[in-house]
């Protein structure tokens, strides 16, 4: 509990009366001052001791897209054996806050407040702590306890109806060897090895078993696998209000591939990968990756982990500011069955062996990715 400022300036204006009434010797001076300290010390008693509430909070969804409505669900139980008088629960959303008005409730009573969270920027907002507040009528002293538990709120980038390329290359011949790790739940048998921990069980190959005496299971691959790999800048040499864009064309293109169950991965300049499987819950994870996505110092635009001897075949798609420059691209040529070039803002300049897409936003660029698709 403690004073507000009204509360600080009627106690200090009150004892100035008293003590001026007293020295100057005028009655109603003293009496005033008595009036001011009483009021005071009547609100200190009115909010020492705060509300037995029960009280519980809910974010939901925990996960939406930028600018898509996102509420709390607070729910209020006057645990006390007399009534309840009003007070103002206070809960913050990242840099927000947002008051709520709890009305008075009878003994054992339960009501329930909604209210919109703010959606308009991208990242993992903390929702919480809730505070509870009870002021006096005059406004002299207030009481603040802090409630319930804090939550995450997800806000991704602004995902937009895209179409999923394919594109896929030859993973391995019949009678030759594999160019990349064999895929587990093909039919397409590729070995019989020995069992090894994490295996699928419905994949043992009991003749093989029988006859080795050591449990043997199918090695299987797919000969084509469609597989999308996305490329966003980060550099911060692209304007923040650009890369919020890049950042919504990324997520409409890969949420797009993963939804459509090929595989996706997610590469930035500075370093972040993460390859996926695709589905749903593929789709997520990259939506939480680029939630967290900033713009860095670097200044190479494609990264150590992209340019490195591995995997090949695919589509590689590149998300980036057209004023940027895109000549480190051509290393990549020989790595990739097709390859495009999404570039925001002004026209860029022609890539060698890739097909460059200007648009003038995420919208756009998404527009113009579908009618190349067809």
């Amino acid at each position: 509990m403690r004073l507000t400022r009204r509360g600080v300036a009627v106690l200090i204006g009150s004892l100035l009366l008293a003590a001026g009434g007293h020295w100057a010797g005028y009655e109603l001076l003293r009496v005033l001052g008595a009036v001011g300290v009483g009021a005071v010390l009547g609100a200190v008693l009115v909010t020492a001791r705060g509300p037995r509430v029960e009280v519980t909070r809910d974010v939901y969804p925990g996960r939406v897209n930028r600018g898509s409505p996102a509420l709390a669900r607070l729910r209020v139980r006057n645990a006390a054996s007399w009534r309840m008088r009003g007070f103002t629960a206070v809960d913050r959303a990242g840099q927000n806050v947002r008051p709520v008005a709890v009305h008075a409730q009878e003994p054992g009573a339960e009501a329930t407040y909604h209210y919109e969270l703010p959606t308009t920027t991208r990242g993992r907002m903390p929702v919480g702590p809730l505070a509870l507040h009870r002021e006096d009528p005059f406004g002299l002293a207030r009481n603040r306890i802090a409630a319930g538990e804090s939550a995450t709120l997800w806000v991704h980038p602004r995902v937009h109806p895209a179409s999923a390329r394919i594109s896929g290359y030859p993973r391995h011949h019949h009678e030759g060897s594999a160019t990349d790790d064999a895929l587990r739940g093909s039919l397409d048998l590729r070995e019989v090895r020995e069992y090894q921990p994490g295996d699928e069980v419905r994949s043992l190959h009991w003749k093989a078993t029988a006859r080795t005496g050591r449990l043997m299971v199918r090695d299987s691959a797919d000969p084509v696998q469609p597989r999308f790999t996305l490329l966003l800048d980060t550099r911060a040499v692209m304007p923040p209000e650009v890369f919020e864009e890049a950042v919504d064309l990324a997520a409409s293109l890969l949420s797009a591939s993963a939804l459509a169950g090929h595989h996706s991965r997610l590469v930035t300049s500075c370093g972040a990968d993460l390859p996926t499987a695709g589905g749903a819950v593929a789709a997520r994870q990259l939506l939480d990756r680029l939630c967290l996505l900033g713009q860095s110092d670097v200044r190479e635009l494609v990264p150590p982990v992209l340019s490195a001897a591995g995997q090949r075949g695919g589509c590689l798609t590149v998300v980036s500011s057209g004023a940027a420059d895109l000549r480190a691209l051509a290393g990549l040529r020989s790595r990739y069955s097709s390859r495009y070039v999404l570039a925001l803002g002004s026209r860029s300049a022609p890539v060698p062996s890739a097909l460059v897409i200007t648009a003038v936003d995420a919208r756009d660029g998404v527009r113009r990715w579908n009618e190349v698709s067809r």
